[in-house]
């Protein structure tokens, strides 16, 4: 099998997985378009139109069956075992991006890079052969998006 196929699959277990889980949201993503909300390689406004917690977004992000961001990354969070090498490390990732270029990267990395396998945790269309049941759902909702960028952006 091929590594890019390989890669694809994971991810796509892993979102699976979360679906599965029942950690799908029905969202008011139904009415969010990236491309109006997108300025260059971010979105600066907030999804919600409030900042996020950075106490609750720790807590989802490293939540492993929610936000479950050390599937894939390794993150500054030693109380938790198997950390992920997949994706960059997130240490120091609030000194990289602003929160704008991260909210992008949250909501849909696709738009930036197709051949990501990172999910799109805050998108609930554009897939292909999704269940019914989970059509027009995101991963994670407007908030919880908040509250990981709140975290990520103390990441100095």
């Amino acid at each position: 099998m091929k590594f890019s196929k390989l890669i694809y699959s994971c991810a796509g277990l892993m979102v699976g997985f979360a679906m599965t889980m029942g950690l799908a949201v029905q969202s008011e993503a139904a009415n969010f378009n990236i491309a109006k909300a997108r300025v260059g390689d971010g979105i600066p406004k907030s999804l919600t139109g409030k900042a996020g917690d950075a106490k609750k977004g720790r807590k989802t992000a490293i939540h492993r069956k929610k936000g479950n961001c050390l599937a894939c990354h390794t993150m500054p969070a030693p109380e938790q075992a198997d950390h992920g090498n997949i994706g960059p490390d997130l240490k120091g990732v609030g000194g990289r991006y602003n929160i704008a270029e991260l909210r992008l990267r949250l909501v849909s990395a696709k738009v930036l890079n197709p051949d990501t396998i990172m999910p799109s945790f805050y998108q609930s269309s554009g897939f292909h052969r999704v269940q019914k049941k989970w059509k027009g759902k995101t991963i994670i909702s407007a908030q919880d998006v908040e509250d990981i960028l709140a975290y990520l952006v103390t990441l100095k």
